[in-house]
């Protein structure tokens, strides 16, 4: 089969990319700040009440990834601080570049 000229060659799919971030809810600005062991402290303006929090992270993360909010994904820590984060869609190279960028 001939690869058709007006399509951009296929890409290979990344691998899905694992974060670990601490939340802050209730903060009186979103952003997100470098901590010193090298994980993202993500401040929220959203309350830890009934997942509020939650899906300000997605709609925060996606924003700053340019990604959609079906891209971000919490596989753990639903009612901790602490979370896991899965972004699909994104390289981890162009992850770490946008949230260094984005922090203060």
């Amino acid at each position: 089969m001939k690869a058709r000229p007006d399509r951009p060659p296929r890409r290979e799919a990344e691998a899905p990319v694992v974060l670990s971030v601490r939340i802050q809810p209730r903060s009186s600005r979103n952003g997100i700040t470098l901590m010193e062991d090298g994980a993202f402290k993500i401040r929220l303006t959203a309350p830890p009440v009934d997942g509020a929090a939650n899906e300000a992270l997605i709609r925060y993360l996606s924003g700053v990834l340019s990604v959609s909010r079906s891209q971000v994904e919490i596989i753990a820590g639903h009612t901790a601080r602490d979370k896991r984060i899965k972004i699909t869609g994104v390289g981890q190279a162009d992850v770490e570049r946008l949230l260094n960028s984005s922090c203060k």
